[in-house]
């Protein structure tokens, strides 16, 4: 006969059991669904695109285009100068210059590689239709060391991993307070530089400011390993699983980074770029690529996202002293109301 206290253990691995069984295949769907649906459904979604000449000569192009159910939000512009500067300003992905020697596309791989050769296949395809040869100019290239993006693509996944480390390092070591943020904020920086090492110096993937790129490479990594300390001071150890399942589930597959975001299914896209790892691919090449340009909106996210997470730390940690402090005060109060008069 089970003694009373077997039934409840018995009991418990039986929940235990159901909750494996149940949870992974979830997870797994879960993970199939964040990872694969983006993928399958990859498409121009309002791509923003330019299209440059006088009105008379660009109407044709323009109605080609608008043919393609929302691919492409049209940008019009004076000239190709003016077309110029905004796919070296990131306001464009591409444009096409129509001219009295035909059609032009600006295109820059830099951006994205997938929605550069994107756009040339598109337009040479309208091209070709009408008897017409179009040129093809790349204003802002990717470099040759990387010309279809992977390198850069493939960063966004270990940033996400050293963060989400770094937070949970803190909470399990039990720092707290000042000397949580100075570890979180003194292993973003030194992960920043050895990143920026590793891309720019020796892989040579990367073409702007070194240290502005280290610059990204921390504030990336902060924004996600402050995110994960924060809530784990806040609410307990959960908090590393919540930020974790947040960025790894919905940042990385949402981030864009392979494509762009106007590439993915809405509103993933949009989602993406609120999330780490989409910010901190959209403002390294900004950063690199692009002398700065369209960085605020990105650097943005990461700075909220890195202060808020850093002020949670402070916060739980305030919060956690001050239970102590009023613990041992309340107990000498009980004490005092206890003690026997005369």
């Amino acid at each position: 006969m089970p003694t009373p206290s077997a039934t409840p253990s018995r009991s418990t691995a039986s929940r235990r059991l159901v909750a494996v069984v149940v949870l992974v295949p979830v997870l797994a769907a879960l993970a199939l669904w964040a990872f694969a649906w983006p993928a399958a459904r990859t498409a121009p979604r309002d791509l923003p695109l330019g299209v440059a000449g006088p009105p008379t000569a660009t109407a044709q192009v323009e109605r080609q285009l608008a043919r393609q159910d929302g691919a492409f939000e049209i940008h019009r512009y004076a000239d190709e100068a003016a077309a110029r500067e905004a796919v070296e300003d990131r306001t464009v992905y591409g444009a096409v210059v129509v001219t009295t020697q035909g059609p032009k596309l600006l295109t820059a791989s830099a951006a994205s590689p997938t929605v550069a050769q994107l756009l040339q296949q598109a337009v040479e395809r309208q091209a070709a239709a009408e008897g017409a040869e179009i040129r093809t100019v790349d204003v802002v290239p990717a470099p040759e060391t990387d010309p279809r993006g992977a390198a850069l693509n493939a960063s966004v996944l270990p940033l996400a991993l050293a963060g989400m480390a770094a937070g949970a390092a803190v909470t399990l070591l039990g720092l707290r307070g000042v000397r949580a943020v100075s570890a979180l904020v003194g292993a973003a920086a030194l992960i920043g530089v050895i990143t920026a090492a590793l891309a720019h110096s020796w892989l040579e993937v990367l073409a702007g400011d070194w240290w502005a790129e280290a610059g990204v490479f921390a504030l990336s990594t902060l924004a996600v390993s402050a995110a994960v300390a924060g809530l784990a001071a806040l609410i307990g150890p959960a908090g590393i699983g919540v930020v974790s399942f947040v960025v790894m589930f919905l940042g990385n597959p949402f981030s864009g980074a392979s494509s762009a975001p106007q590439m993915l299914p809405e509103p993933v896209g949009t989602i993406g770029q609120w999330l780490p790892p989409g910010a901190g691919a959209s403002l390294l090449r900004s950063v690199s690529f692009f002398d700065g340009a369209a960085a605020t909106g990105p650097a943005l996210t990461l700075t909220w996202w890195a202060a808020l997470g850093l002020g949670a730390v402070l916060l739980g940690s305030a919060m956690k002293s001050r239970t102590k402090s009023t613990g041992p005060a309340i107990d000498k109060e009980l004490d005092k109301g206890l003690t026997p008069v005369g």
